[in-house]
């Protein structure tokens, strides 16, 4: 039986802002939906939902997954057999990708087909990373479950120096202008992926969380 919702907790980052985020959200939806930050691997493969931030270097934060004894295995078991619903935030939705291009090459999962390469605005006065609000574009997001309610012109908080480059069109359900279009939400299947922090993007990203707890694909 799926045991609540599971914040992978390997090192990458203070998780304090989002696990509070996701515990105030299941109080608000009711139905007795526990949340709990955790490095146990049976933890994660029991899960009925499951969130992997992410914070730093793309290599750095697949390694740290690595590095907890059975967690890729029970996040491949969960998410790909099972059919867990799944939420990537910043490096964690990266990670969804093929490859990581950040200080060399190195393997996503591989769920979500395209390649995380640095962000190159048109600009040249935008600096990177690209901190701070920005506003979505929700015109490919297609009615998604998971951004109901959300609407062209929401604010979300992003820090990051790279972006998710989508193989498939169809996989990129929204985009934010930093010098161009950049990559703001990918999903597919039971699958999406936030390169902004809905933890700390108030409304839009706090609707987010709601709907994602809600998500049953």
């Amino acid at each position: 039986m799926a045991d609540g919702v599971a914040i992978v907790d390997y090192g990458a980052g203070n998780l304090r802002s989002a696990e509070k985020a996701f515990i105030r959200m299941a109080g608000e939806a009711g139905g007795g939906l526990s949340v709990l930050a955790t490095g146990d691997a049976d933890r994660v493969a029991r899960a009925s939902h499951i969130v992997l931030p992410g914070q730093g270097a793309f290599a750095d934060c697949r390694a740290g997954l690595h590095a907890l004894d059975g967690m890729v295995e029970a996040l491949v078991e969960a998410v790909t057999a099972r059919g867990a619903p799944f939420l990537g935030i910043c490096v964690g939705m990266q990670l969804l990708a093929d490859r990581g291009l950040e200080h060399g090459e190195t393997p996503g999962f591989g769920w979500v087909p395209g390649e995380v390469a640095a962000l190159k605005p048109d600009d040249p006065d935008l600096k990177i990373p690209h901190m701070g609000w920005n506003d979505l574009s929700l015109s490919n997001a297609g009615g998604h479950p998971v951004l109901a309610g959300l609407e062209d012109g929401d604010h979300a908080y992003f820090v990051h120096s790279y972006g998710f480059r989508c193989a498939d069109e169809a996989d990129l359900l929204a985009t934010c202008d930093y010098g161009g279009p950049v990559a703001a939400v990918v999903g597919r299947d039971n699958l999406i992926g936030a390169q902004f922090h809905p933890e700390k993007s108030q409304r839009a990203g706090l609707r987010l969380i709601a709907n994602f707890l809600a998500w049953r694909p």
